[in-house]
Order: C-alpha cells, then structure tokens, then sequence
C-alpha cells in the first residue's frame, strides 16, 4: 500500500508539474492584458552608475518616435533628425538569412531563415524570425550614442545599392550604410554577413573631419512585442530577455520583470539576448571591454533589451571604427558556443543542466551514427534503460513480492476494518516476516527522476528536433502525433504497467490509480512527438523487464 501511494503521489505531481507549466503561460498573458500601458511611445535604459557613462539609447516605437524620458541630449536631437517612415530599405539575400535593413536607423527590420521553414507542410516557406509587422514587432536597432553629431537608430543612412546577394564563391558579403554631419562627421555604418554563420558583424567606420575630437559609444538593442498565447499546451517554453556577463550568469529578464522597471548590470563582457522557443537574437559586445547591459518595458507591449560599450575617441581629421556582432538564428548548441561565451546557456534546460548536457551530447553522438532523431531518442531510452537495470530490477522485484502479499493484505483489511492503527501494525508485521520493504519499489524509481526530466527538457528545448522526421506518418518529432497514435499507445502501456504493479488496498486509491493512465494520455495528445517517443519505449521496457522478473519470481514461489 505504502508503493502504491508513493507511485501515486509521483503521478500527481508530474500532473501538476504539466498544469503549473500551462498555467504559466496562460497567466504571463493574461497579466499583459491587464496591466496599463504607458503613454511613453520611447523609454531608454538609465545611466550606468559610472557617472561618466551616458544613458542607454531611446527605442523607437514601430512609427514614428517621440520624446524620451533619458537619452540623447538637445544637441544630439538636433545632430540626428529623425528618418522618414518611408526611407528606402536594402534587401540582403546570403545563403542562411534572407533580411531587410532600413535606411532609417540602419535597423534590421526584417530576417528570414529558409534553412528552416515555417513547417514541414511549407517547405518553401523560411520561418521569420524578426519582423516589424502587427503581430511580429522584433527588430535589431543600433547606433552611436555622443555629446556631439552622431547617428542613432532614428538618422537616415544612404545606402549605395538596395540589393545585395552573397555570390557563389564568395564567403562574406558587407553592407555599407553612410551618414554625414553638417559638421564634418561621417560614419560608415558596416554590416558583414558571412557564409554558413549566424553571426553579422556590426561596424561603424568613423572620419573626423571637424576641428574637434569626437567622443562616442556603439550601443546595439533588440526590441519586440509580448507575443500572443501559444498554443503549446502543456510544453511551455521561456520567451523574454536574457542578460548575462562574468558577474551575473544567464539572468532572464522576462516581460512582467520589464514592466515593473528598468533592469541594468554593469560588468566585463557579456551579451544581451531576446529568446524564444528554437530561435534567439543577441548583440555580443567585446567580451574583454566594460559593457553597460539593460533592459525595459516601453509599455505593455514592447519591450528591449540592449548593450553599450566602452567609449572610443577620434581626434580631428582622424578615423575610427566601433563594432558590435549580432547572432540571429537558431539555437543550435555548437552555435551558440563558437559565437561568445555563455551563449550556449540560451538552450535552456533548467536546473538540471549537469544532466541535461550530456544527454544531449550522447543523443546526437548516436544521431550522427544512425541519422534519424527518432531512432536516436529510442536508443538513447534504452541506454538509459541499461544503466538503471540493476536499480529498475530492484523496484520490480519489490513489487511483484508486493503483488504476492496483495491477497494478505485484503485479508487484513477486511479483518481491521476502520481500525487505522491496529491495520499498519499487522502490516509492518506482516512485511517483516516476509523481509519486504514497502518502499523498495519507489525508492530505485525516485533515483531516475532528475534523468527523466533532463531528458523532458532536452527533446523539448532542442531545435535539431524540429521538423525531424521519424517514420511512416510522423513527419516532425517536435509536434503532437497527427493521429494520435503514440499518445493512444503509450496510455495502453501505462494500463498495462499498472495491471503488473501491486494494487492498492485503499478503495479510493485504487480509483485514483485507474484514472491516471487516462490522464495522462489526454496530456500527452497535445505533447510533441519525440517526447512521447521516449515516454513510449520507456513504458514498453519497464514492462518487459517487470513482466520477466514477476514470472521468474512466481515461479520461485511456486517450487
């Protein structure tokens, strides 16, 4: 009995674990519907505490700007007149990205990735990333932040062409964007695309032609919107801010955090990122400068975050240059880890990371070797198998002692009645004459919990599942089962697992037990394929090895 309410208590937390998941994504929304918006259309970072270090640079709403609580001076507004709505745009076409950047602020407005389409239906349709329509707000905005003339994301560039393709052949691919001050002042805004990278280099090329030295800082923010409720029932996913440097490792900077006020950290290095499930954009500061990291609400809806970097000087008739790089795409560990330190972190598993890792290394060490993800997941569950097979067996052997005292124990229910005390003292009796110990069955299982749900987050959190194909009508592992085979089958199992697990004493316990599989199976129709994949081979070699070890164990008795 006493199994049989831990197995129990187990089920209903992973019940609750599912629900508290789609409570948090239902409850983020809603708390954004309901909170009033500011009547800012420009909210900026604040100042570093240093106090030679100027505030962040203002975000500018999806039309035109307005005034900004902090940010550039009079003089600078002056300097930078804000960009025509209807500046001409430059399309840039490499062979991961198809973009579109603006004249206006030289901002990356628009960013395709045709290596991953929308969905498996839609091959030829790429997957938008960032966009600057109604339902997708999420841009890249950049510029240079000084006392005197310098172009924000609000001046106007000139572009020299406003088409550009990566050739065949070729391995980089620049975009120049050019701004003049009526002072003397160019900048050159450079941006480099390179073969097989989803990483631009940002470069602003600066020539002082006035009679006074220039003083200025790069800055780079990624601003989008609060998107809508997902309807990814039961697997939420983290979509909002990270910021992250040597002193403040991987802090998620979410929306509902945002709007109750600025966010800052000042330190060395660092990046700062707007995630969402698959993909992330991050501006990657140099990681050996003092940076000024920040994010913020501009109202309900919209939201930033951002990094400034060190201040640069040019002297009169000089040049300079001050760069940034941003990584837009996919969150691909291999990626991740060659672009800056820590970005890696944005496939996030939790808390159970250390697991986490290494699962995923071996998952794709064996997707390499069979090429097929699903195949891989169903290898990797019997790796995992095997190694708790001694401590699996243990559990199972427990439990089929359990099912043997099952008749014995109706016998003293029936005898004891209501009599609580006098029914667990003939238990435990019981259970020390025949040497079994009532939690010998949970306590092997309760050890394989954190790798279970290390694995939970890994086929969730990883993008190389999507639109993977298994077999037959499973065409993408990381939605539900079209016809929900897998869901179905895997119930069937746990009905199956639950007929070989000694039964409860407890009338209502025994209810309960009944209803689970049921419960379960309904939650694992919306669930993606691959996790019930593993859920499914899992299910069917725990019942394979319980039913060979309660046979053998019946037949013992029985000689």
């Amino acid at each position: 009995m006493e199994n049989a309410r831990l197995v129990l208590f187990a089920a209903l937390g992973m019940v609750l674990f599912l629900l508290w998941q789609a409570w948090q994504q239902d409850y983020r929304a809603r708390s954004a519907a309901s909170t009033p918006g500011s009547s800012q259309s420009e909210v900026v970072a604040p100042a570093s505490v240093q106090p030679d270090v100027p505030a962040a640079p203002a975000a500018s709403a999806p039309t035109a700007a307005a005034s900004s609580v902090e940010g550039p001076s009079a003089a600078e507004a002056r300097a930078t007149p804000t960009a025509p709505a209807d500046a001409p745009r430059v399309q840039v076409v490499t062979d991961v990205f198809r973009a579109e950047i603006d004249t206006a602020g030289g901002t990356l407005r628009r960013l395709d990735l045709p290596g991953y389409p929308v969905s498996a239906d839609e091959p030829e349709k790429p997957f938008r990333l960032l966009g600057n329509g109604e339902d997708l707000l999420f841009v890249a905005q950049s510029g240079l932040l000084s006392a005197g003339p310098a172009p924000n994301h609000h001046a106007l560039y000139q572009a020299e062409r406003t088409e550009y393709s990566l050739a065949a052949g070729e391995d980089t691919l620049q975009v120049p964007l050019r701004w003049t001050s009526p002072e003397g002042l160019t900048v050159t805004k450079v941006y480099t695309f390179r073969r097989d990278s989803f990483v631009i280099d940002l470069e602003f090329r600066v020539e002082n032609a006035t009679a006074s030295e220039w003083r200025g800082r790069p800055y780079g923010q990624l601003l989008r919107n609060r998107p809508p409720q997902g309807s990814r029932l039961f697997a939420y996913t983290y979509t909002g801010g990270v910021l992250h440097n040597e002193e403040l490792r991987y802090d998620k900077v979410d929306f509902d955090r945002m709007l109750k006020g600025p966010v800052t950290v000042d330190g060395k290095g660092g990046w700062a990122a707007m995630i969402q499930h698959y993909f992330a954009a991050a501006f990657l500061p140099d990681q050996a400068a003092a940076t000024h990291l920040y994010g913020r609400s501009l109202d309900a809806s919209r939201f930033l975050v951002g990094v400034v970097e060190p201040e640069v000087v040019v002297a009169p008739g000089a040049a300079g240059k001050l760069d940034l790089q941003l990584f837009v795409g996919p969150k691909v560990q291999e990626r991740l880890a060659a672009a800056a330190p820590g970005l890696h972190l944005l496939v996030d598993y939790g808390y159970l990371t250390i697991l986490a890792e290494p699962l995923f290394w071996l998952l794709q060490q064996i997707q390499r070797f069979v090429k097929n993800w699903g195949w891989s997941i169903v290898i990797l569950t019997v790796l995992i198998k095997l190694a708790f097979f001694h401590l699996s067996a243990t559990s199972y052997r427990s439990m089929a002692r359990m099912r043997n005292l099952q008749p014995r124990l109706v016998s003293l229910k029936e005898r004891y009645g209501d009599d609580r005390a006098k029914l667990n003292q003939a238990m435990m009796e019981l259970y020390r004459t025949e040497k079994v110990n009532p939690l010998g069955g949970c306590l092997p299982i309760v050890v394989q919990i954190p790798v279970f749900i290390a694995l939970y987050w890994v086929l969730l959190e990883s993008v190389e599942l999507r639109q993977a194909p298994f077999m037959l009508w499973i065409r993408d592992l990381s939605i539900h089962d079209p016809y929900f085979v897998l869901p179905i089958t895997m119930g069937v199992t746990m009905l199956i697992q639950q007929r070989l697990n000694p039964s409860p004493v407890d009338p209502i316990q025994q209810k309960v037990m009944m209803v689970l599989p049921v419960v379960f199976t309904v939650f694992f129709l919306f669930f993606p394929a691959g996790l019930v994949l593993y859920w499914l081979v899992n299910n069917t070699l725990s019942i394979l090895q319980q039913w060979v070890i309660t046979r053998q164990l019946t037949k013992g008795s029985a000689a």
